[in-house]
């Protein structure tokens, strides 16, 4: 296949980092009738894997590919624009990758005007890019993190010449605003604040793959979240490979806690953030969190290790004590935390000593969730160049060790939430039960329970009834303030005469057709501004005689619950 090459990556070129503020670049519409007229009837697919980071940017990809006409598609057997969005930072990734790709081989070869394209983090790599591009001439498009904005103008030149093109270019980049995006959820949502990293830790390929770390406007963020919270989402996450760095880069005297107190400030039912590191980390920050009931009492704080000896070859630049105090601070602050932490086991040398520090800290921390990785050399980053004397079965052994003992935070923590009730924000149904739903609490525990499509997108609140350690069972509380005390003093109402007549009463009310027209054209008229009609329709809304014996019988049954509960009071 003849190719075209705008740019390869280079390692060397992708460390250098500069003081300069970043260029901020508006994307214009660049849809071209070739593109209009390709995408016709045709659709795509993407393969994301990987960190929020990746998911962010297949939004924007889905966002940009819909604009001139291709539909979504979760079928790669059917698809004429095949992506898929990679991820660096573990090597089994990699394998995944190359599996995916050689299961097309048999379609590409098929479907000759297809478009096969590699993106995200792998392709930063320059021995992996050079290995897919050996291994699978079908592959058609390359393009990095850099080059996601230019998607369509790829798209176009793979169409147009039949070539396969080749656009990695290893550069500290820029930020760009007003790509059009297509949301994987409608309530919950991810923003980008901050792009790429300067921290270097020597096991991590990120700060060559994404650049330095650059940050967005203030205004372009807030812009985007209110957009959000107009749009009815309950959920926002700011995204960042180190958010605790926003605005170092920029001149507007702004830091990440003056961001996130101003987007909590606009009224999102939940904010959330992600993903911190320790050094950065101030207490303005956690005073922040603990201020805003709408910010989430979650922190995922990375630690790496317990060992100040390895901390200083992953140049990591805090000590365990740091760390600890750190902890310390915000569980003092923030009621109710949720805490968790990556750690890599097996870092080049590391001794059984250095190893169990590491456990000390965390049966010290009580971690409430852990990502655990087996250390995995990354090419061109300087822990690949470490001579490492560890065994696969000692590094094994030690992961099944680090696992047993954040195993028992993780359930102990768990168990504590048994009999209580959280507001828990469905997600939909549970991907390991059908019949169940799923959700997560403030502090990010994965609950199920029994629900319906109603609830999806919604804050509910559940009660826990079980622990399972990594996730929990809960039953669903109701918000009708009737059923609620009813439930309270249920050995006192058994078969009580006001109490079922308001049930009766609003089982009736609830589905009469009638109500459900006026309650309508009510809305229709209010949203027109038709004052004279929505008055007239009110008035005979308020009068029917259903509304009048509802709102009665809802009365007396509160006025019986309240005498009830003085009672027993």
């Amino acid at each position: 296949m003849k190719e075209k090459i705008l740019n390869k990556p280079d390692l060397k070129k992708a460390i250098q980092r500069d003081s300069s503020v970043s260029p901020i670049i508006y994307v214009e519409d660049n849809r071209s009738q070739k593109l209009l007229d390709f995408a016709k009837d045709k659709k795509y697919y993407i393969h994301t894997y990987g960190c929020q980071a990746n998911v962010r940017d297949e939004e924007s990809m889905r966002g940009m590919l819909e604009s001139i006409g291709l539909t979504k598609t979760e079928n790669r057997e059917e698809a004429d624009v095949i992506l898929l969005n990679t991820c660096a930072v573990r090597e089994n990734a990699e394998d995944k990758l190359y599996g995916e790709i050689g299961n097309l081989k048999g379609y590409m070869e098929k479907h000759k005007d297809a478009v096969l394209g590699i993106c995200g983090c792998v392709p930063e790599e320059p021995e992996i890019l050079e290995r897919i591009l050996k291994t699978f001439p079908y592959v058609n498009l390359v393009f990095g993190t850099h080059e996601v904005y230019r998607l369509l103008e790829f798209l176009e030149e793979v169409i147009s010449s039949k070539k396969r093109l080749i656009a990695v270019e290893s550069k500290s980049g820029e930020v760009y605003e007003g790509l059009p995006v297509i949301r994987t959820s409608k309530y919950k949502a991810f923003v980008n604040i901050i792009y790429g990293c300067n921290k270097f830790c020597t096991y991590c390929i990120v700060p060559y793959t994404r650049g330095k770390e650059r940050s967005r406007k203030f205004s372009d963020i807030l812009k985007e979240c209110q957009e959000l919270i107009d749009d009815g989402y309950q959920e926002i996450t700011l995204l960042g490979q180190n958010v605790n760095a926003y605005g170092k880069d920029l001149d507007e005297g702004k830091d990440f806690a003056d961001l996130l107190e101003a987007v909590a400030k606009l009224g999102i039912p939940r904010l959330r953030f992600t993903t911190s590191h320790p050094w950065d980390f101030t207490s303005k920050m956690i005073d922040v969190i603990a201020k805003y009931d709408n910010v989430m009492n979650f922190i995922h704080l990375p630690v790496q290790s317990g060992n100040d000896n390895v901390l200083k070859k992953m140049g990591r630049r805090y000590t365990s004590s740091d760390y600890l105090k750190l902890v310390k601070e915000m569980k003092e602050k923030i009621p109710g935390l949720g805490l968790s932490t990556d750690i890599i086991v097996g870092f080049p040398n590391e001794s059984d000593e250095e190893f169990n520090d590491t456990l000390k800290l965390v049966d010290e921390v009580e971690y409430d969730s852990a990502f655990t990785f087996i250390y995995s050399p990354r090419k061109g980053t300087p822990a690949a160049r470490m001579e490492d004397t560890i065994s696969k079965e000692t590094k094994g052994k030690r992961f099944k060790e680090l696992v047993s003992h954040l195993e028992k935070s993780i359930s102990a923590s768990s168990e504590r939430m048994v009999g209580q009730v959280y507001d828990v924000l469905v997600d939909g149904v549970s991907k390991n039960n059908e019949d169940m739903y799923s959700g997560y609490t403030e502090s990010n525990k994965l609950v199920h329970f029994k629900g319906d499509e109603s609830m999806v997108g919604k804050i509910i609140k559940v009660k826990i009834t079980e622990s399972h350690t990594y996730s929990l069972i809960g039953e669903v509380i109701s918000d009708d303030p009737i059923i609620q005390k009813a439930k309270e003093l249920k050995e006192c109402l058994k078969n009580e005469p006001v109490l079922e007549e308001y049930l009766r009463i609003k089982a009736i009310f609830e589905v009469d057709e009638s109500l459900k027209e006026l309650r309508q054209k009510i809305a229709e008229s209010k949203a027109k501004n038709e004052k004279d009609e929505y008055d007239r329709l009110k008035q005979m809304y308020d009068n029917h005689p259903l509304v009048i014996n509802y709102y009665k019988a809802k009365e007396e049954a509160m006025e019986l619950l309240k005498g009830l509960h003085d009672i027993i009071q």
